[in-house]
Parts: C-alpha cells; structure tokens; sequence
C-alpha cells in the first residue's frame, strides 16, 4: 500500500479504511483554546467535537492547541506539519482496528515561542471556552493542604513585575485581565484533568494566582469565570514507533504522531458554561447537574483500580496492564479492592449499574490490543495516590471499614519506589520526587515506615494502626515473598504456611 503523508491537501485521498472529515475545515473557526494537547486530550475531547462537526455543528467550535513546556515543541511540530490533523485508531479487544482522521484542531501555538499569541488567543471574544489537561500535578496544588504553591519558581517568575507569563496560570489571568478591561465577558476554564471536582480545584488555582497579582482582578475571576467540573474516561497508551507503522502499513498514512485508544469513551459535565458551549450531549456526553457521582466512581475504581495493579504487575514480572489484569490473582485482588474498598465509599451513581461498570474495568484492563504499560501507570505516583486511593483509605477508616487492599497498593509502590525489581534489574521510577522517594524507599527495610511517614503525601495515616499494619504486612511480604506470592495471599488464593 502506497503511504500518503498527512496534510489538508492529501486528506481526501486516503483510502477507503480511514475516515475522514466530511465538513469543510477552511469554515471552522476557533472557539476553545486548550492547554495540553496529548494523546489523551486528541483522543476524547476533540474527538467529541469532531463528531458534532462531522454531523454539521459546532463549528465554530474549533480547537487551538496550546504548549507551555519546551518540550510541547515536538506536538506544535507534528501538528503544524499536518495541518492539525492526526489518525485516531481505537484497538478492539479482537484485534480490529478502526481509524479515523480528526479534523477539529486547526491552530497549535506554543507559548515559549511566543506568549502574546497565545494570551491574544484567548482575548479574542470569539473564544468562549479554555479547556486543560495539564495532568493532576498541573494545578501547583499541596497534596494536603490542597492551598496553591506561591512558592513554586515558574509560579513567583510569572509574579515579578513586568514578567511576561510562561506558566498556564500566568497566561490564563492575562488573558482574563485583558478581557476585563476590554469589556469583553470572560471564557470559561474547563478542566478535564483526573482530579476528584477538577472544575473546583481549578477555580482555587487560578484565583489564588489572580490574588497574588492582582487582587481586584481574583474578586472578579471568582464572580464572573465558570469553572465545571467533569469526569473524562478513556484509555490512551502512550504512542509507540509500532504504532505509528501500523498506521502506516496498514491504513496507508504517513502520521508523525497518531493516537492509539481503546474503544470505550466517557465524558460526564457539568452544565456550568454562561458564555455557551458546543451542543456535547448530541455527541454522547453525559451533561448533569452534579458530577460529584461520577467522578468519585471513575477516581476510585478505575484510576485508583490501575494503580491496583501496576505496581504489583510490575514487580511480578509484568510491563502491560493486560497482562497484569489477566492474571488470576491480581484480578481477584482488582476485584475485592473495588468491591470491599471503594465501592463503599460512593454515592449512588445515577444511570450507572457499578457491578456492570466494575465488570467492564476488568474488561477493558485486559484488553489485549491497547498494550498499555505498566510503566505508564506507575509514573507520576505521588500525585496520582494521594488523589485517588488515600481518599478510599481516609473514608474507610473514618467509617470502620477495611484498608487491606488499599494499604498493600501503598505498600507495593513503596517497593516499587525503591528503584530496582526482584532481579535486581533497575526500575526507571517517572516522577516529580523522584530523587526523595527513592532515597526514603531505599532505607525501609531498616525503617519499615519510613515511606510513609512523608506527610506531605500521607498526612497523619502513619499514626493510625489500622492502615499501617496491614501496609506493613504487605511491605514484609513483598521484600520477603515477593509480589506474586503477596498478590495471591491477598487475593485468598494463597494462605501463609
């Protein structure tokens, strides 16, 4: 099969197995701007948008990527080259693959190239909403304090007089105080980051950033701007160079950065959005009056649920999730987590049966076509647990309830965090504290609590038996056992001699 490069001019001569946009893009017009463009982000959001336009709407409703990190240069690359575009390709569990060209990105601009474009962009009153996905570390919020870092260096470079901003907050605020001033009405910020109440968090970071530069403009920010909150769902491996090949030997693209995903989707939102929004519930989002439900559902049973079983997976000798998920023990352990764990901990979930949805997770983990890894999973972990897993553990003792499970994932990163497998071949640990937690984690065999005692992840848990006896039985267990004899006592497949 012959290999056609990406571009506007070569879209429309694909072959017949790709799908492609049937609305004319040249008549889009730019009404979101989003900071964070990634794989999941091309995969569900503008993939939503996509569909509305394909079926004639929304069109005014078109994406502007934009970057604030250097290395948010190669996706500014990738795009521009492509004119936006990109092959979307959903793994079914059965091996087929389905793609499909997305067209609602038209713009990608890149703030360390040039800020006053982006700030410029989001001036103008065409654009109505901002939407983030800038990862769960991304709003400079304390693990336990939950107040905004001012300390942190971008955030105090962004405040010096007469800075021009780098920081998505710095140039949000601007963009904001343009506004203002120029009576134009303010945009709405729309997180669809993993964050329990993302919406919530996201109005006390950009508030608490306005305060710091400009205390009139925060009164007004608090007042005036809409942040809704949301619950997003997909799973989005990170794109290989196989992946990549497929799409080219395969489908016939030349596609400098395509995305892989599995074939569920959802998006519950919040109608919060005085400036408009594009019509999502015809696209197949859940739009609610309270997604508090929902989220708490998805944080704690598939978020917390993957970090279930990385760190466990990983050290049996694992690197995909759907190796993990398949095998009989760590599925069990899945399981009982989410029913004994967190199921207790939610609300009813309206229109959502939880044993289906539990269930389908399982499912979806072992999705063998997606191949997403392990090590995906296991980075960024001291953001990830104390935002999903320690709020089941905090619920549970706070009601009686049982922690095991939910102390041995702790306990299972803890010895993943050390840095090295059961071979003693070297971990490559993904995360922001990096450095400390692998310093700490290397001297809990001697100082088995040593892990847990960081309070600024763990706040007060290492005061409370109930969570640190069973986190040191599993900790014991794994330096001793190992991971797949743990799992499996903890799985009740396996009791100790």
């Amino acid at each position: 099969m012959a290999v056609t490069m990406l571009t506007r001019e070569t879209v429309g001569t694909l072959s017949e197995g790709v799908a492609v946009p049937s609305y004319d893009r040249s008549e889009l017009t730019v009404g979101i701007v989003h900071f964070g463009v990634g794989g999941f982000h091309r995969a569900h959001q503008a993939m939503y948008l996509d569909r509305l336009m394909d079926a004639g709407k929304a069109h005014d409703w078109a994406i502007c990527g934009a970057g604030v990190l250097p290395g948010d240069a190669r996706m500014r690359d990738a795009l521009t080259a492509q004119d936006g575009l990109y092959t979307l390709v959903v793994k079914h569990p059965d091996g087929a693959l389905e793609a499909r060209v997305i067209g609602s990105i038209i713009e990608y601009l890149l703030a360390p190239d040039d800020p006053e474009a982006v700030i410029g962009r989001m001036t103008d009153p065409a654009v109505r909403i901002v939407s983030l996905t800038i990862t769960e570390g991304g709003y400079n919020i304390h693990p336990v304090t939950g107040g905004f870092d001012a300390e942190a260096p971008a955030i105090r470079a962004d405040l010096e007089p007469g800075a021009t901003p780098a920081t998505v907050f710095g140039l949000v605020t601007e963009a904001l105080r343009r506004r203002r001033a120029r009576g134009v009405a303010p945009f709405t910020v729309m997180s669809c980051d993993n964050i329990q109440e993302n919406g919530d968090v996201a109005r006390r970071a950009f508030t608490a950033f306005a305060r710091l530069a400009d205390p009139d403009l925060a009164v007004w920010i608090e007042s005036a701007v809409a942040f809704p909150n949301s619950m997003v769902d997909r799973i989005t491996p990170v794109t290989t160079g196989q992946d990549r090949e497929t799409v080219a030997l395969r489908f016939g693209v030349d596609d400098a950065w395509p995305v892989v995903c599995e074939p569920f989707a959802q998006w519950v939102l919040e109608e919060r959005f005085p400036g408009g929004r594009p019509p999502y519930e015809e696209a197949g989002v859940q739009v609610v009056a309270d997604v508090e439900p929902y989220e708490l559902m998805k944080l704690r049973l598939l978020n917390a649920g993957h970090q279930a079983i990385c760190y466990l997976g990983y050290l049996s000798g694992y690197r995909y999730a759907h190796e993990a998920a398949t095998d009989a023990a760590i599925a069990k352990f899945l399981l009982d987590y989410m029913n004994i764990e967190a199921t207790p901990t939610l609300r009813p979930v309206p229109g959502i049966d939880l044993d289906v949805y539990k269930r389908t997770l399982v499912e979806r983990f072992s999705n063998p076509e997606v191949r997403d890894t392990l090590a995906r999973l296991c980075a960024e972990s001291s953001d990830r647990i104390p935002k999903w897993l320690l709020p089941v553990v905090r619920e549970q003792l706070a009601r009686g309830g049982e922690v095991t499970r939910a102390a041995a994932v702790v306990a299972s990163w803890a010895r993943y965090a050390e840095g090295a497998d059961e071979s003693g071949e070297p971990i490559e640990v993904v995360d922001r504290l990096r450095d400390r937690l692998t310093a700490t984690a290397r001297t809990q065999r001697e100082h088995p609590t040593a892990f847990i005692e960081n309070r600024d992840l763990f706040g007060d848990l290492a005061d409370d038996r109930r969570f640190v006896e069973p986190y040191l039985r599993a900790l014991e267990s794994l330096h001793v056992r190992g991971a797949r004899a743990t799992v499996r006592e903890l799985a009740g497949l396996e009791v100790r001699a």
